[in-house]
């Protein structure tokens, strides 16, 4: 008989790591995968990307969940690119053709004139194959099952849109855009205006608000679950004022204590006690002129 398999050891584990997610997984079966090599107890992702695509995947671990909020609301740039003349019922290459047209002559200026089309406070309708829900199931369920629910158009801004490329029938594009924006659905949206139909057959993460692609890194090297991956927890919050607290002043903080001071440059700020140990994230009250607790983590 073989023996029993030990079950597995979870540690409290604390930190960020910034994985560059490949293609053909789903984030949570990567999440569970990045996971297991740390051992952690707890972890979460911060946006999930697509199984097609690939790039930027920030996995927090133990209290670094507690700041993933704010990185799913952060700014995100990507790189893509579009087939033109098919379309897929997902606006993907994982999809099924379902449509195809001929497609226009393409030329710099054209492509640009259709980009610039899409720049800036847009409204978007999601796409069926998405994890947004109705009467609390996700709408790719009701897509698999050919049921199309009616989706409201919701406020998006393209904050960039940049030409990289034009080859045959593929455009590639890089993108700088708000939370909630699908750029499925705007890849099918400018293949519309150019007068054709498209999908996405690429899409590379290469930014999550303050963090970069050049800090990611692959499976592999993940593999190893080594501790010298791990990022510090303010590393997502770099854009947010310091304030470098005395003892008793951080003390204060950590009872639930607010602070009276002058209003930082931002309104959510980030806390270090005295030894330079960053501990928490306050948030600025307008209506009383003090700082209050946000966040506070146990490390």
């Amino acid at each position: 008989m073989s023996e029993p398999r030990a079950k597995k050891e979870w540690k409290l584990v604390n930190g960020i790591v910034l994985l560059d997610k490949p293609a053909g997984e789903t984030s949570n079966s990567i999440l569970q995968k990045i996971r297991r090599f740390y051992s952690a107890k707890k972890a979460g992702h911060t946006g999930a990307l697509d199984p097609f695509a690939t790039g930027l995947l920030p996995i927090c671990f133990g209290e670094a969940t507690k700041v993933s909020g704010l990185l799913l609301d952060s700014d995100k740039r990507y790189i893509a690119t579009l087939k033109l003349g098919e379309a897929t019922d997902t606006g993907d290459k994982d999809g099924e053709i379902i449509e195809t047209l001929p497609i226009p002559e393409l030329s710099d200026e054209l492509v640009g004139k259709a980009l610039d089309h899409f720049t800036g406070d847009i409204l978007q309708v999601p796409p069926m194959y998405s994890a947004l829900k109705h009467k609390g199931r996700p709408l790719y369920e009701y897509a698999r099952k050919g049921i199309t629910i009616e989706r409201p158009a919701r406020p998006i801004t393209i904050l960039s849109l940049t030409l990289i490329s034009i080859e045959n029938d593929l455009v590639k594009f890089e993108v700088h855009c708000t939370k909630g924006t699908y750029v499925r659905t705007l890849g099918e949206d400018v293949a519309k205006y150019l007068g054709t139909v498209g999908h996405l057959v690429a899409l590379h993460r290469t930014q999550s608000g303050d963090i970069t692609a050049d800090q990611m890194y692959s499976v592999e090297t993940l593999s190893s679950g080594s501790p010298d991956y791990l990022q510090p927890l303010d590393l997502p919050l770099q854009h947010l004022t310091a304030l470098h607290l005395s003892e008793k002043d951080t003390l204060w903080i950590q009872q639930g204590g607010k602070l009276k001071i002058d209003r930082p440059e931002t309104d959510l700020v980030r806390f270090y006690d005295d030894k330079d140990v960053f501990f928490g994230v306050g948030e600025w009250q307008v209506e009383k002129e003090q700082l209050k607790p946000k966040r506070l983590f146990n490390l």
